[in-house]
């Protein structure tokens, strides 16, 4: 049987990743909220639960080492774990800024690191975002913690002399639990800033659609499965439209990149104030 770490299984993409792969092989799988445990357990008797949160750094070394004592092989470690800081660069706090990069990315980096012995001649795929490709407007924080993780694990394939492949996943819009979280995350600059109001109302409304409206998320676990099962996948992947549009867009000139994301982000949030 493979082996799996999966972070962040106990809803969304990690979760179905954790479904996909426990059909056949063993998967470890990372939750944060206990009061997800028993369901956690529920999906499959090759599911052995482990606790990590990505805020903390003893944490993320405890939870290494749980699976340390459990195998000496990791075929793939599947990064999913992250959240969404929203809101106007000139607003935001120092602090929630680096805890931003903390969960997104240095979190990532810490745990792969940790068990790095234990992946030697198998994979990291990293679920980022089409996200990374640019700046969208108010989640800028998550545009960088993103770009960030992709340049980071690049490198680390590039460098590492134990024949580990990284590969990134950069899916558009998914139908999952994390834009209505998000929303819950930020409700505070999303709801009390004045200067940005009309931005913020579209935000909002728009991150509600998105929980609904985006790509199944099976499209995801499509593409994470390709990637796991060729002998020689490629660095980065796609899923949907709109991520090849903003893989499009990123070779455009920052000046124009700019000017049209300025026009779109206006034209949107008068719309959102018609509706």
């Amino acid at each position: 049987m493979k082996k799996y770490v999966i972070t962040g299984a106990t809803s969304g993409i990690g979760k179905a990743l954790a479904e996909e792969f426990s059909k056949t092989g063993l998967v470890f799988a990372g939750y944060r909220n206990s009061a997800k445990l028993e369901e956690l357990q529920k999906i499959s008797d090759n599911i052995i639960p482990f606790y990590i949160n990505m805020s903390d750094d003893l944490a993320i070394s405890n939870a290494a080492e749980f699976i340390k004592s459990k195998t000496d092989k990791i075929d793939t470690l599947i990064n999913v774990a992250g959240s969404v800081l929203a809101g106007a660069v000139e607003n935001l706090k120092i602090q929630d800024l680096k805890e931003q990069f903390q969960i997104n990315t240095f979190s990532h980096l810490k745990f792969s690191n940790e068990l790095l012995s234990l992946i030697e001649g198998g994979r990291i795929i990293n679920i980022s975002s089409i996200a990374s490709f640019g700046i969208f407007p108010f989640i800028a924080p998550y545009c960088a913690s993103k770009r960030a993780l992709d340049i980071l694990f690049n490198s680390l394939m590039v460098e590492n002399k134990k024949d580990i492949k990284v590969i990134s996943i950069k899916p558009g819009v998914i139908a999952t639990p994390l834009w209505e979280r998000s929303i819950n995350e930020n409700i505070e600059r999303l709801e009390n800033d004045k200067v940005y109001e009309k931005e913020m109302r579209f935000l909002e409304k728009n991150a509600l659609k998105n929980g609904t409206r985006g790509l199944n998320v099976n499209k995801v676990v499509e593409v994470v499965k390709k990637a796991d099962e060729l002998k020689n996948p490629k660095a980065s992947y796609l899923v949907g439209k709109d991520a090849l549009i903003a893989s499009i867009f990123s070779y455009l000139p920052i000046d124009m990149l700019n000017f049209l994301t300025k026009q779109l982000m206006r034209r949107r949030a008068k719309t959102n104030i018609r509706e």
